[in-house]
């Protein structure tokens, strides 16, 4: 039995009762249907607050981080008075302003394969709203292994990605991507950028597909990718099938638990928008421009994009973008003392790998890149 709908619901939901597919019976569905939401920023902003609208009776939201100015761009349920509070509290206040009627769980901690089946039990599909791939892998493994559809995610720049995960009727995220990327291969948001209507788009289309599982209504994106490109507005669609040697949703499963998917990514599983690149390598923004003050020569490389030199830079400094380091290796000497950096430290540690597998031994990561010059050195520098 679904639970009713009270006089101010029916009210409310009037523009759904309308409509032959979803009517009463549907939306006291929504009513008794449970949603959990990994991630409450530029995708699980638009998702989360379309779900609470629609009526779906119980919403989980897991986040462990703080609202921040470089957030707003995009992630629309937060705005400026919520800068500094948790981003699952933030959301929740916003929807239960969009609509009290509803129960909003709050998570403030990262999923991980010690709290996802604690966290998961009791909703019944995940919405993966995820930014870093050890989440991406961990939430897709969760729902083969609950047997819970896993509706997915993804944006960088101007495109995004969107599909129904679900293992029972079809492929699951590993079918499609066996492996992550090596370590460094992707960009993230924070280092490549994200045209902020895009998680709009793409999580509006997700929160649309965990509608229509709900309700039982249409077809799916199960067994289908859909390819979203902004600046041609294109949608474009690839048919999966389910791979039989799946490793978690295959005929003879190697994975039959949660792993530890940081090791088996290779890379943190949560947003890290600060770069280090291990004790004895790293050198923070004040002891650099101790060393600078003392007259120490020190070669700068910027390893940035042309385009970022528009919004700070540092005197001085040698401009080889990542990408063109290992063609122009030559024009650095591995005699002088080089301090390398980035907009946060992140591409930079991966530039002083490559330096050091060519066998370079005398140079830094200056820890925090730029945005930790501007916090701690040069506040005149603007932090982006």
């Amino acid at each position: 039995m679904y639970p009713e709908l009270s006089h101010d619901e029916i009210l409310r939901y009037s523009r759904h009762l309308l409509i032959p597919e979803v009517g009463l019976e549907g939306q006291r569905k929504l009513k008794a249907a449970s949603v959990l939401v990994v991630g409450t920023g530029g995708l699980g902003s638009p998702v989360a607050m379309y779900l609470a609208a629609a009526g779906i009776g119980r919403i989980g939201l897991v986040d462990y981080d703080v609202v921040d100015w470089s957030n707003l761009q995009r992630q629309i349920i937060h705005g400026v008075s919520t800068i500094d509070q948790l981003k699952v509290e933030s959301a929740r206040n916003r929807m239960l302003d969009i609509n009290p009627e509803i129960e909003v769980d709050i998570y403030n901690e990262p999923l991980t394969s010690e709290n996802a089946l604690r966290i998961a039990e009791s909703y019944d599909l995940i919405i993966d709203g995820t930014d870093n791939f050890p989440t991406r892998y961990l939430t897709n493994d969760l729902c083969v292994l609950t047997g819970k559809p896993n509706v997915y995610g993804s944006i960088f720049r101007f495109d995004g990605q969107v599909s129904v995960f679900d293992a029972r009727r079809g492929p699951c995220y590993r079918c499609l991507f066996p492996e992550p990327p090596p370590p460094g291969l992707v960009p993230s948001c924070a280092e490549g950028g994200v045209l902020g209507v895009l998680p709009g788009t793409i999580g509006t289309l997700q929160a649309t597909e965990a509608l229509k599982l709900i309700l039982d209504i249409g077809e799916p994106l199960i067994g289908k990718l859909m390819l979203f490109n902004a600046l041609d507005m294109s949608f474009d669609f690839v048919k999966l099938r389910k791979n039989p040697n799946c490793k978690v949703c295959g005929t003879n499963p190697e994975v039959t638990e949660l792993i530890d998917y940081e090791a088996f990514c290779g890379v943190p599983g949560h947003d890290h928008d600060e770069g280090s690149a291990g004790e004895g390598w790293d050198i923070t923004a004040r002891e650099l421009a101790a060393r600078l003050q003392n007259g120490n020569h020190i070669r700068l490389v910027d390893v940035r994009e042309p385009h970022e030199l528009e919004i700070s830079r540092l005197e001085g400094a040698t401009l080889i973008p990542l990408g063109q380091l290992a063609a122009r290796m030559s024009e650095l000497d591995s005699a002088e003392d080089i301090v390398l950096f980035c907009k946060s430290g992140v591409r930079s540690t991966r530039a002083l790998e490559l330096l050091a597998s060519a066998g370079f031994r005398k140079m830094k990561n200056l820890k925090g890149g730029i945005n930790a010059w501007a916090r701690e050195v040069d506040t005149r520098l603007p932090l982006y």
